[in-house]
């Protein structure tokens, strides 16, 4: 990872973080099993942080939080437990 750092900017940097941070909560099976509402919550606070950072842009933020709202709505059908 360190040589690839090397070639990206801070600002890159940062962002490959922030969305690998959203990315992991997205997969959190744990909390969307336990609390589906909580699991929403923290995607959309996650998108709502990084779109105030500037991190992504409208359409990154708006894309983010609808694939936010497709992971809610499946896990409150029960996916997770077919």
């Amino acid at each position: 990872m360190n040589s690839i750092r090397n070639l990206l900017t801070q600002a890159e940097v940062r962002r490959l973080c922030a969305l690998d941070g959203w990315h992991r909560a997205l997969e959190d099976i744990a909390l969307r099993m336990e609390s589906p509402d909580a699991y929403h919550e923290e995607l959309l606070r996650q998108s709502d942080e990084m779109d105030r950072q500037g991190i992504v842009s409208w359409e990154e933020w708006r894309d983010l939080r609808i694939e936010a709202d497709q992971a809610y709505l499946r896990a409150v059908a029960g996916e997770d437990y077919h």
